[in-house]
């Protein structure tokens, strides 16, 4: 456990006096995870609102093991839901109401996030914020009403255990939606380490050790240059750490991984994907990686955009698509006949993750194959623009909080407005409120930054999400509406420059 997520259930144990003060949740009692204290009310409320009378109850059960798992020609031994990665596929109808036993049989502490949804605080599965830890040898119920239809995901937010093989797809249908597809695929990729010779606890001491001074200045990994020059896997070294870059994101990642997967297997043994020619595939997209983003294509085909963080968009044609961690995307597909490849190209790095798909016959593509769709028009979550039924309704700000990201590779150090979690301001709020969310990155890495227990809205119309990249040097503005009560993490999903310090948490509070 590092110095920050001890400082943090630390925190949790003496009964988050801190965030209770603002009015926020105190604790959560440890037999039923459901909240006490002062915000109690307001958080059974919120969760009353969204439950209908005569909710189906949907029940499942996840133990999270040490497991040795096959990728496709290497065994690893490392830690998953179950005998697989991803874990067991969750499902449910919105408004259903999901109760989730989790059996911990690690040798550490966990939790289960569920990201994404805007469900209740108190099992938003965060220790030290929301829940005491699911300590090794004991279970944990969750249970929550899933409001809105979407691509979701589960993981820890514990350590870095996310960069295991904990993590798995929770998918909430719309009974109404007319569907206009043929067949539906779930597409999970990942950056992959654990097993390899080094576990991600000990690439995060590697970071910390190798950035342990001010040998490079305590400049970013890109030094403070510019994006100029740098194409689409371009890597340097500065102070003997190795550099990512990348001309759609700057600096790229901080981790070489030796494997890229795509539903659990690298591309020496991909997936494969089957349907019939003519067919119209739902792809359902997630990134469940740690330090990467992936650039999707799939070869002799356009794809189209039409969901992204679980809400609908204006439709878009693409040939590639940009997804950094955290992101979903859903997207359309008519494919013709033969056999294709979905390629996940490590935006930056040098890797890439693949799917034979198979709708005739033909020759299996070779593992480093290159897809020509990579180089044309490569489409971001920022350029997509929501539905009128997905969009906010038009009112100002009542109130604006900035976020300037910063950070360091010598020292290894990431922060929200100059501080590391948890000693970083509350972001306070209260119900009712419109909030402006200000993303000032003053750093030369893109941060895909996430919200928990809401979505946010980009303005001008733009998508809602709950998780965006903001690029180097660049502001982003996003707008949501304060309607889920409790205490809120926000933070980088790199889980190492989260787990470094850049998180802080929106704080509701009782009304001024």
């Amino acid at each position: 456990m590092s110095e920050i997520t001890r400082r943090a259930v630390l925190r949790g144990a003496a009964g988050l006096a801190g965030v209770a003060a603002l009015g926020g949740l105190a604790a959560c009692n440890r037999s039923t995870g459901t909240a006490v204290g002062p915000a109690a009310d307001a958080v059974a409320a919120a969760e009353a609102a969204r439950r209908k009378p005569g909710a189906r109850v949907v029940t499942a059960r996840l133990t999270a093991q040490p497991v040795t798992l096959d990728l496709g020609g290497q065994t690893v031994s490392t830690w998953a839901y179950g005998d697989t990665a991803p874990g067991p596929l969750l499902r449910v109808d919105a408004g259903d109401v999901l109760r989730v036993d989790v059996a911990n049989q690690l040798p550490d502490a966990t939790s289960v996030h569920w990201h994404g949804l805007a469900l209740r605080n108190d099992m938003d599965g965060v220790p030290g914020l929301t829940q005491d830890p699911i300590a090794a040898g004991e279970t944990f119920r969750y249970e929550f009403t899933a409001p809105h239809p979407g691509t979701y995901f589960y993981h820890p937010h514990s350590g870095v255990q996310l960069d295991r093989g904990l993590y798995g797809v929770l998918v909430v249908d719309d009974p109404q939606e007319p569907g206009e597809y043929d067949a539906e695929w779930i597409v999970v990729l990942d950056d992959w380490v654990d097993g390899t010779g080094r576990t991600p606890d000990q690439v995060l001491s590697d970071l910390q050790q190798a950035g342990g001074d001010d040998s490079m200045g305590g400049m970013h990994d890109m030094g403070g240059t510019g994006m100029e020059g740098m194409d689409h896997g371009s890597m340097g070294s500065m102070g003997g750490m190795e550099v990512m870059r990348s001309p759609l994101l700057g600096g790229a990642g901080d981790i070489t991984y030796p494997y890229y997967l795509l539903n659990g297997r690298t591309a020496a043994d991909p997936a494969t994907l089957s349907a019939k020619p003519g067919q119209r595939v739902r792809i359902r997209f997630v990134n469940a990686g740690s330090d990467t983003a992936f650039r999707v294509a799939v070869g002799g085909h356009r794809m189209t955009v039409t969901h992204s963080d679980g809400f609908p968009v204006v439709p878009v044609p693409t040939d590639a698509l940009l997804i950094g961690m955290g992101e979903r995307f859903d997207a359309t597909v008519t494919f013709g006949d033969g056999v294709f490849e979905l390629v996940a190209s490590a935006e930056g790095k040098q890797g890439q993750a693949l799917a034979v798909i198979r709708t005739g016959a033909g020759r299996p593509p070779a593992a480093d194959v290159k897809v020509r769709e990579l180089s044309g028009k490569v489409l971001l979550g920022t350029a997509l623009s929501a539905v009128e039924s997905a969009r906010l309704d038009r009112r100002s700000a009542d109130r604006t909080h900035d976020l300037v990201l910063g950070g360091t590779m010598a020292p290894y150090r990431w922060t929200i407005n100059g501080k590391t979690f948890p000693d970083t301001d509350p972001l306070r709020l209260i119900q009712g409120e419109r909030v402006r969310l200000r993303f000032v990155n003053q750093s030369m890495m893109f941060h895909p930054m996430h919200v928990h227990g809401h979505t946010f809205a980009l303005r001008g119309g733009g998508a809602r999400k709950d998780t965006v990249i903001v690029r180097p040097m660049a502001t982003l503005d996003v707008d949501l509406e304060a309607d889920n009560p409790g205490q809120w993490a926000t933070h980088c999903h790199n889980i190492y420059h989260a787990e470094t310090g850049m998180m802080s948490t929106l704080s509701y509070q009782a009304q001024e």
